[in-house]
């Protein structure tokens, strides 16, 4: 007998005493019948001798176990131990074959490319296509897509040429990749030599989990080109996005950005050449730049070098409320002839970043006029034009009162304890889990596969992932997670095995430990009536470990201790009729004070860390553990 057929399961066999009563071992709760050797039968196995509690394994954690087969089990064991290679082809093809396993988020090779459109044209909807020349050289006209590319898992599109040439056109995306997972989206020639054109994208990339978007050129070479990005990567988690040549050698036009970045966690922007060598009457504006964001990274290599005429670029407000960060402006406005450049608010951060301007009006002539009306604490000039910049306000900014709620902030994401009280109507949040579906590998396996920085180029190999792909954003974006310091009083873990969350939430909590989700996604986005309230261990002060899913190829999870909080349970009612559609579970944070002043509960809320308990529901798929 193959001596790796059953090594996933006797690692955890040697270990446990309770034995199964047949080969056909009936599932706690079900009928279903589960094979002894399967990874299904090790994790019950496995409850039975670590949680002490005597309730049965939750059948919403059960489905999380692997449902890889031992043969197959047995043969990745085999391909894992072969040292002299141990990431080859045949790991990658065995493990990516197995079932529930998400091994690539870039572009598949049988997406269609499509040629350029002669007429005028309107998508509705429209999804991961790829667009060899689009509306290039057209005269007149509207090009608009609706909806493109949107609430998609892994989207992949691409415009090489994009309204080259073209005049007095119109293009517009009303919602382009919004609401996904990762977004691989790129513009090779956007907007290029276009002349007495518009473009709008009101929604760019909102609400998407890993962006990784590109305008290699955009709008080069233009003239009299309107361009406006009403949300350009709102609220998204750690990605980046890059404008390689932006506006470059344009003769007159707008360009607008309204919110950019805004409430983004971890986003990487670079403008390489923004607006150098203009002419003419060009205005540049961003409304609102990184406003709200966590340690964003934001960079312009070179912006406005060497531009002519009566040019005018402004920051409104430029990473106002960010908390810490990296930003730099290489060279601003060097060289420059005539035009303004200024920022009204600059870096009102709650925690100070690394802020340089290696060149700022260096060089510029003419009637050039730079000038910030309010600048942040800890920023640094090296070169700057001593003539014409201005500063009429240069301080430090600390947190308000924590007074103003942002309307932002998706309505009844967080909310008070108060709440909690049988006949309330409060708005429940969208609670539905938006990742691909995946499953835990079992122990013996994820045990071994590469998960450290140190080892990034074997797990780029593993699941081959080119370099700057979107499936290496997604591994940077797990490891960075996992990887952090924990904060004050927490204790952290990142686990790929169910057998590991167990075990992690034992040794925290002790071995009679409970987990609880909520029931269904029933209420999402709309009112709901609280109805029957169950408060967890008679409402007592209590110390809990939550363990939120993490996008990965495999499915992952970030457990974290939790102390000072109650928890919930709670029927939740249909506010008409009154009848029971879901029961959620909800925990309360007492101690806020260790929380940083522009937490999102804090913005919708009002006041401030430690002035005030927060409370959010359990989403679909997160859990969370108590004695």
């Amino acid at each position: 007998m193959n001596t790796h057929f059953f090594f996933c399961f006797f690692l955890s066999l040697s270990s446990f005493h309770v034995s199964l009563a047949s080969k056909d071992t009936p599932l706690p709760q079900t009928r279903e019948r589960i094979n002894p050797f399967s990874p299904k039968a090790s994790l019950i196995r496995y409850w039975n001798t670590r949680v002490t509690s005597k309730v049965p394994i939750p059948q919403f954690l059960l489905a999380k176990a692997s449902p890889l087969t031992p043969q197959h089990c047995g043969i990745l064991n085999k391909l894992l131990n072969e040292k002299s290679k141990p990431y080859n082809p045949k790991l990658h093809h065995s493990l990516c074959s197995s079932p529930n396993l998400y091994c690539s988020f870039d572009d598949t090779p049988n997406t269609p490319t499509l040629q350029r459109k002669n007429d005028d044209a309107n998508f509705a909807v429209y999804n991961n296509k790829h667009f060899a020349n689009y509306g290039s050289s057209r005269v007149d006209g509207v090009d608009s897509f609706k909806n493109y590319s949107n609430g998609l898992n892994a989207n992949n599109d691409a415009f090489r040429r994009y309204s080259d040439s073209s005049t007095r056109r119109g293009e517009q995306f009303k919602n382009y990749a919004d609401n996904g997972n990762v977004a691989n989206t790129n513009f090779t020639s956007y907007g290029s030599a276009a002349a007495q054109s518009s473009s709008d994208f009101n929604n760019y990339d909102k609400t998407v989990n890993v962006p990784n978007l590109g305008f290699t050129t955009y709008d080069s070479d233009s003239s009299n080109h309107k361009l406006s990005f009403a949300s350009y990567g709102n609220e998204t988690n750690s990605g980046a996005q890059t404008f390689t040549s932006y506006g470059k050698r344009v003769r007159g036009g707008t360009s607008e950005f309204t919110n950019y970045a805004s409430d983004a966690n971890i986003l990487q922007s670079e403008f390489n050449n923004y607006g150098d060598f203009s002419t003419g009457t060009t205005n540049d504006s961003f409304k609102s730049y990184s406003f709200n964001g966590n340690n964003p990274r934001n960079v312009f290599k070179t912006y406005g070098a060497g531009s002519r005429g009566s040019a005018a670029d402004n920051f409104i407000s430029y990473r106002n409320r960010a908390n810490v960060g990296d930003d730099s402006f290489q060279s601003y406005a060097a060289r420059s002839k005539s035009g303004t450049a200024k920022f009204s608010n600059y870096g009102m951060s709650f925690n100070v970043g690394n802020d340089s301007f290696a060149e700022y009006g260096k060089g510029a002539t003419g009637k050039s006029s730079f000038g910030f009306k309010s600048y942040g604490l800890g920023r640094s000039f090296k070169v700057y034009n001593k003539n014409d910049a201005s500063f009429s306000e240069y301080r430090n900014f600390s947190a308000t009162s924590g007074t103003v709620v942002n309307k932002r902030v998706e309505p009844g994401k967080f909310f008070r304890e108060s709440m909690m009280k049988e006949g309330n109507v409060i708005v429940m949040p969208d609670i539905r889990d938006k990742m691909p579906e995946r499953s835990f590998l079992p122990l013996a396996i994820a045990s071994k596969l590469p998960f450290s920085s140190s080892r990034i180029d074997e797990m780029r190999e593993l699941f081959e992932a080119r370099e700057g792909s979107g499936t290496e954003r997604v591994m940077v974006n797990a490891l960075s997670e996992c990887e952090r310091a924990p904060s004050r009083g927490e204790t952290k873990r990142c686990v790929a095995s169910a057998e590991e969350m167990i075990e992690f939430a034992a040794s925290v909590l002790g071995p009679k430990v409970v987990v609880r989700s909520t029931e269904n996604v029933n209420g999402s986005g709309s009112s709901v009536m609280i109805g029957k309230v169950y408060p967890v261990d008679g409402g007592k002060v209590t110390k809990s470990v939550s363990c939120h899913q993490s996008l990965y190829p495999y499915l992952l999870y970030y457990c974290h201790s939790v102390p000072q909080v109650r928890v919930y349970e709670a029927d939740i009612l249909n506010v008409d009729t009154k009848e029971n559609m879901n029961h959620g579970v909800a925990i309360c944070h007492l101690d806020t004070s260790s929380w940083g002043p522009e937490h999102g509960a804090f913005l919708a809320l009002g006041s401030g860390p430690g002035k005030i308990e927060v409370c959010h529901w359990i989403f679909e798929n997160d859990m969370t553990w108590t004695t």
